[in-house]
């Protein structure tokens, strides 16, 4: 076996003993080469040097685990943009009656309003991860959000259809990078053991912007709805100037000095970072002698893993019915009985504290068990739902159905919040290796939109055909999601990102 170097590996055995397995995971069975192959920023990484480390593994581990105000605010800064996503998911339902009163819309032209944004999440998703790589997070986040801003002016502002859906097109392209580059950000830059709570914000944030276009929007207009939506876009375009770069990303991209000042300036100034930065650095390097990933290579067996796990998480999740709950949740209510309004209203403040609980659970339970309830939980409301729609035909149980309906899709909001809405895209960010998580972003996200279109186009259709069925349909999914994640999906919590990946990728 041909290592790096016989005396450079001494001395870093020396330099990282609590770091034995990580290495052995990363460097056993395989033959190494020299580097010297360029990253995709256009810098090779070779010449990173690990900085000394003399510091006691417990003032290591409390670098690793530091909570700083920076961390917190890049935090906050980033989830913006997923308080925006969450705005124009539950944006059509208040503004239905309002929008095709006041331009004369028919329902076919309302639809394409709504389904529209899901194509421009596709086109998004294409170019979310080699945007990501090329530009760096923060600089892609701005984009994402100068579109999304421009959209919700060109709604505010519309004078026709034509407007409406520009505005929405441009909303969707800007979201369908932000699920990519925001969780991926976040993971990035939290310390392990608060990674899985960080990244969940994501979740929390989104949930935040639905509740409260839910809420408001049924006593504002629709104009000024599509105002407010945008002040979160607004925030993050500002507060991305005030925020460090993904360490990671530089690198990767062989910025040694902003590398080691962004990671000091996230754990604090008095922060031992020597032997996080170590990890990552040997972990860049190893990735850095495999030839330039390409999309085809994403295919390659060594990542047969965690593919199956990131991109099976995200087409259940969409398959399982929230998008068309989401988005047409006033027309469910309507259709069971229940003033829309009302359901609304208690729709949106039930959906908060449920995300609060998921985000603390998340460094504490693990994300499989929040997996295997939230999707227990979907299979459980839908099946509910689909019942309440059964019993319509029934004269003597026909009085159940508002019941059923509201609650079953009260719970399917809780379940979907607490796990299933964001915990995909926390493993997304965490199981795939630098060097294809570009490609695998951007066909995670893809089969996100291309699914989320799938079922929001098709579910008035398959109202018609059959209400009850449809929400059976929903509830198999869920059930199947939960032998899914029981056999497939591994536990990440605790574990930093290049252990992850190793143990995903055993042929790297």
């Amino acid at each position: 076996m041909v290592f790096f170097s016989f005396s450079w590996k001494t001395k870093r055995r020396k330099l990282k003993m609590g770091r034995k397995n990580l290495e052995e995971g990363l460097l056993t069975n395989e033959a190494k080469t020299t580097i010297n192959g360029a990253s995709a920023c256009g810098d090779s990484t070779d010449n990173l040097n690990t900085p000394s480390s003399s510091s006691s593994s417990s003032s290591s581990s409390t670098a690793a685990s530091s909570l700083t105000p920076v961390l917190v605010f890049s935090t906050f800064v980033a989830v913006c943009g997923s308080f925006c996503y969450g705005c124009s998911m539950g944006y059509t339902s208040p503004a239905e009656t309002g929008i095709m009163e006041d331009l004369g819309l028919s329902v076919a032209a309302y639809s394409v309003f709504g389904s529209i944004m899901t194509i421009g999440g596709m086109v998004g998703a294409i170019f979310s991860g080699r945007m990501a790589d090329l530009f760096g997070r923060r600089r892609t986040m701005w984009v994402s959000e100068v579109f999304c801003s421009a959209g919700w002016l060109s709604i505010a502002f519309a004078k026709s259809a034509l407007w409406l859906d520009i505005g929405r097109l441009s909303i969707g392209f800007g979201i369908g990078i932000t699920c990519y580059v925001v969780p991926v950000y976040i993971a990035e830059i939290a310390p392990k053991n608060h990674r899985g709570s960080f990244v969940s914000a994501n979740q929390l944030m989104g949930t935040f912007g639905l509740a409260l276009v839910y809420f408001i929007g049924t006593f504002i207009s629709w104009r000024a709805l599509a105002m407010i939506s945008a002040i979160p876009s607004v925030v993050q375009i500002i507060g991305l100037f005030f925020i460090p770069e993904s360490p990671r990303w530089l690198a990767k991209c062989g910025r040694k000095k902003e590398f080691e000042a962004a990671l000091k300036r996230l754990r604090g100034e008095d922060a031992d970072i020597s032997e996080e930065a170590a990890d990552i650095k040997d972990y860049i390097e190893t990735l850095e002698q495999q030839t330039e990933a390409s999309f085809l290579e994403l295919f390659h067996r060594r990542y047969a893993n965690s593919l199956i796990v990131g991109v099976g998480l995200i087409l259940l999740q969409q398959l399982g019915g929230n998008g068309p709950i989401a988005y047409y949740s006033s027309n469910i209510f309507e259709a069971a009985g229940v003033s829309s309004t009302i359901g609304l209203q208690i729709s949106s403040i039930t959906q908060i504290p449920v995300s609060i609980v998921g985000l603390l659970l998340m460094d504490r339970s693990g994300r499989r068990p929040l997996l295997l309830v939230s999707a227990s939980g979907m299979c459980f409301s839908c099946f509910l739902i689909g019942i309440s729609f059964c019993f319509k035909e029934f004269p003597h149980l026909k009085a159940l159905t508002p019941f059923l309906a509201l609650t079953g899709v009260l719970v399917a909001a809780t379940a979907f919040t607490i796990g299933m809405g964001g915990i995909p895209w926390i493993i997304m960010s965490e199981i795939f290796p630098i060097n294809v998580k570009a490609q695998a972003g951007s066909l995670v996200t893809l089969v996100h939109w291309s699914i989320s279109w799938l079922t929001t186009y098709t579910f008035n259709f398959m109202m018609k055909w059959s209400s009850a069925g449809t929400f059976f349909l929903f509830s198999g999914v869920g059930g199947l999601t939960v032998l899914f994640v029981a056999k497939l999906v591994p536990e990440t919590k605790g574990r930093t990102l290049e252990e992850i990946q190793a143990s995903l990728t055993p042929f790297l």
